[in-house]
């Protein structure tokens, strides 16, 4: 059936195509990845804006969401006194910044660490690679742009909401029995009759044709050995996210890094708060002119598709990948750590509001997270050294 070009856009189709090509049923993480990569026309492939302040239609607005670098330029400032700390303690000369998105967090350092002989950003998408060479030309000297990690690195590490935008797979506790949910094509959309899951394929779809998606997808779900990490009590169904590809980010980054620290920055929780189980619809949210929703099937391609961070998930993958854990704690905490109200003497009003939302509880400072890390190996020994960002407040025995 042909479509509105309204309701029907290329990445749908490719979409349909490939949940074709997969059987009739594709696995959310995968969904999630092409909604979100594919060359082009993901969201994040595509050369929509992303970041700022203000929405569409408000003067100088146009962006989906804000990023804590984007509030403040303290932001970064804060956090180069960390990264500083950290190049001499591990005798390493180099960041590396994965998802380097405006480029906001990278001036920022580059400005506040003129010591720094070589500046890497790593980032997949192209339209945003562009935006950053815009953006810190005044560094050319400086910075360089890779897709993959080299077979080896040396350096500190630094990713703001990365880890939240990495493709998560989704599990559903339905009736007492688990299944991981996965996406089909919506009668309306099928371009063959195999795009719908074949008789007897063990999946259910009676739940998900409840739920209409003008996107033309639904989910449908099919029993499945996976399980959370962590047993969620009761029998009431639950819907909740496990992180593969971000606990296997972690491994292959403790692989290749030679000497040097991790520093993560994102919103999430400790495990046994994330596996609550009052938190039965899971924390899956798309992002699009500032207001947030849950239906990551709807007008994919426009809008981000994020998941919260299990950080216990991410601390075990990296003590197990030989990566020692410097400390975790709130993103308030940390950055009031490493001097974030320095000066603060001389800030205008509006400057402060922003600040408050860095720190504040009830806005970014409590449901962002920062986890650090360092190498610990036979030629880079672990020092003992105390990070600035968790001299005070660390939690990491919450994990």
């Amino acid at each position: 059936m042909t479509r509105p070009p309204s309701l029907t856009t290329p990445l749908q189709l490719h979409l349909s195509e490939a949940i074709a090509a997969a059987g009739g049923w594709m696995g959310f993480d995968r969904f999630m990845e092409m909604a979100l990569y594919t060359p082009g026309w993901g969201y994040y492939a595509n050369d929509s804006r992303k970041f700022g302040l203000m929405p569409a239609g408000v003067k100088g607005g146009g962006s989906d969401f804000v990023t804590a670098p984007e509030l403040s330029p303290r932001f970064g400032q804060a956090l180069a006194r960390q990264l500083a700390q950290a190049l001499e303690a591990t005798g390493t000369h180099e960041v590396w910044e994965f998802g380097a998105g405006s480029g906001a967090l990278a001036q920022q350092l580059l400005e506040a660490l003129p010591q720094l002989e070589r500046y890497t950003i790593v980032d997949l998408s192209g339209s945003l690679r562009q935006r950053q060479h815009e953006r810190l030309q005044a560094f050319a000297g400086k910075v360089r742009w890779l897709t993959e990690l080299p077979a080896q690195m040396s350096g500190v590490v630094v990713g703001n909401e990365v880890l939240d935008a990495m493709p998560v797979k989704l599990l559903a506790r339905l009736g007492g029995v688990w299944h991981e949910r996965g996406v089909v094509t919506a009668p309306t959309l099928l371009t063959s009759s195999n795009a719908l899951p074949p008789e007897g394929a063990g999946v259910s779809l009676g739940a998900a044709r409840r739920e209409t998606h003008e996107g033309g997808f639904l989910y449908a779900d099919q029993r499945t050995d996976l399980r959370p990490p962590f047993e969620v009590e009761g029998s009431h169904d639950y819907v909740t996210e496990i992180h593969p590809q971000a606990e296997g980010f972690i491994r292959t980054l403790a692989d290749r890094l030679v000497s040097g620290a991790v520093f993560l920055v994102d919103y999430g929780f400790p495990e046994h708060e994330y596996y609550h189980p009052q938190r039965s619809m899971g924390t899956l949210m798309c992002h699009r002119d500032h207001l947030a929703d849950t239906d990551a099937l709807a007008d994919v391609g426009s809008k981000d598709i994020t998941a919260h961070v299990n950080f216990t998930g991410i601390a075990l993958a990296g003590q197990e990948a030989g990566l020692q854990v410097l400390g975790y704690t709130g993103q308030g905490r940390f950055l009031l750590n490493c001097g974030l109200l320095d000066g603060l003497e001389n800030a205008n009003l509006p400057e402060r509001v922003m600040l408050q939302k860095l720190v504040n509880e009830h806005e970014m400072g409590e449901l962002f997270k920062v986890i650090g890390f360092v190498v610990d190996s036979p030629g880079t020994p672990y020092g003992g050294w105390q990070a600035l960002g968790f001299a005070q407040g660390d939690r990491t025995h919450t994990l």
